[in-house]
């Protein structure tokens, strides 16, 4: 079970650094773009630290309102639910 959510996560983070490059190389070539919907459906299922990772290295929607805090919601919201599930795993 372990082996199959660490390989999930894997592919998510994969598949939403990916579209986050994809997104940058056509914003730079003014073609098609990536909609913001889907990065953040992207992050919304696991692939959030694939996210801030291609934002932070690619150094794309860095500054984009209200994309940015969406993405930190969505952060954040994860990292409650990440907390209130190990608490209940390990009491």
């Amino acid at each position: 079970m372990f082996e199959l959510a660490a390989l999930y996560l894997l592919a998510i983070n994969g598949v939403t650094f990916a579209a986050f490059a994809l997104d940058k190389r056509a914003a730079e070539r003014r073609q098609w773009r990536v909609l913001e919907r889907r990065l953040l459906m992207l992050a919304a299922f696991g692939g959030t630290p694939g996210a801030i990772a291609g934002q932070q290295i690619l150094r794309h929607k860095t500054r984009k309102e209200p994309f940015r805090t969406s993405l930190w919601v969505i952060f954040g919201v994860q990292a409650v639910l990440l907390a209130w599930v190990a608490y209940r795993l390990l009491r």
